[in-house]
């Protein structure tokens, strides 16, 4: 049977640049690896067709030579691929696998690893969003046994190396022509066994713990808003690093101001002689108390703008507004001279209700 082109067997053009055959190659490793391939009996021979092809048009003398004569060009005739040639470039496609080519002892697997991060929801008042605030959180953990220093053996004792691995972790498997390293059982990759486990921590080398750190949380932070604090997060294994801590800010609900962005709104009530014949009223913002001036004629809904008083922006560059509606307030109960005025006044005005300011303001009430 006629060898096939190694051009046709990695799916590219004979002009292919290196990193577009080695890109296709990895492709075709991953896909037709007998690992992940168990039940097809063709996987294989595609894997080795595929490793044959890449170590020749991977090498430029190799392929300069195939290019001009072909198969016989590279020593590969009708008895099959000679993998005597070398397989240069072959170690970062069974590195996913875990796999030594021809039985090659394999690295050892770390057992060091990072702490987890953590999270923390913390609720503050829109003051203290405006204003920015110290708060001290306890925060439960895992932190390294100071009675072990995190080995997790008893004090005096050391872990020793795993029997069945050798130290390694792993555990090797032969399966034709390459092997497989897996997990080792007996010591679940630590490539150690702890014979006399820590008392305290019970050979884990973290122990729960609360402690109380010091934030600063800045001025305009909203909801949804995360702060990192770097390693305070649960103790590594293995003598790894502290994972972070990340705060997530929760804004709560104000009874006077709603929150858009950097801006606030409130409503402020005022009465038909005040938005009649105008007034100088207080308002309300997260500062204190501001004047504000409702010229005569004011209509219930209308939007006053007080710069400056909304929320400061986040990493600076000013603040936004306050936003002041007017609301016509209508007493329920009324004293004799109070209606005697207000009968005087319904005799004497004169109110145009088919004006279409007053009935466009009437659509939008009702939608």
């Amino acid at each position: 049977m006629a060898k096939r082109d190694y051009y046709e067997i990695l799916g590219v053009a004979k002009t292919a640049t290196d990193a577009e055959i080695k890109r296709a190659y990895r492709a075709l490793a991953v896909q037709h690896h007998p690992d992940k391939n168990p039940d097809d009996p063709h996987a294989e021979e595609k894997f080795k067709e595929a490793a044959e092809a890449y170590a020749v048009l991977s090498d430029s003398q190799k392929r300069a030579a195939y290019d001009r004569f072909g198969h016989q060009g590279v020593g590969a005739g009708a008895g099959g691929f000679g993998f005597d040639q070398g397989f240069t470039g072959f170690e970062d496609i069974f590195d996913l696998f875990n796999v030594d080519f021809f039985g090659g002892r394999s690295t050892r697997r770390t057992t060091v690893q990072r702490g987890s991060d953590l999270r923390y929801d913390l609720e503050i008042t829109l003051e203290d969003a405006a204003a920015g605030k110290d708060e001290k959180l306890r925060i439960p953990r895992l932190e390294k046994c100071d009675e072990c220093d995190g080995s997790g053996a008893e004090k005096g004792t050391q872990p020793e190396a795993c029997i069945a691995c050798g130290g390694s972790g792993q555990t090797q498997y032969r399966q034709g022509f390459f092997s497989v390293m897996r997990t080792c059982a007996n010591c679940q990759g630590k490539g150690q066994i702890i014979k006399t486990p820590c008392q305290k921590c019970r050979g884990a080398g973290r122990v729960e713990k609360e402690k109380t750190i010091e934030i600063k949380i800045p001025a305009g932070v909203e909801t949804g808003s995360r702060l990192r604090v770097s390693g305070e997060g649960e103790a590594g294994v293995g003598g790894g690093p502290s994972g972070d801590l990340y705060i997530v800010i929760h804004v709560a609900a104000h009874e006077n101001f709603e929150r858009q962005g950097a801006n606030l709104y409130s409503a402020v009530p005022v009465s038909f002689a005040q938005a009649a014949l105008g007034a100088d009223i207080k308002v309300r913002t997260l500062d204190g108390e501001e004047d504000l001036k409702i010229p005569a004629g004011t209509q219930t809904g209308t939007v006053f703008r007080i710069k400056n008083h909304g929320m400061p922006n986040l990493g600076g560059g000013g603040r936004g507004d306050l936003f002041v509606a007017v609301t016509l307030v209508t007493p329920k109960t009324l004293t004799k001279e109070q209606r005697k005025l207000l009968e005087q006044l319904a005799d004497v005005e004169d109110i145009d209700f088919s004006d279409e300011s007053f009935m466009d303001k009437v659509r939008n009430i009702f939608g």
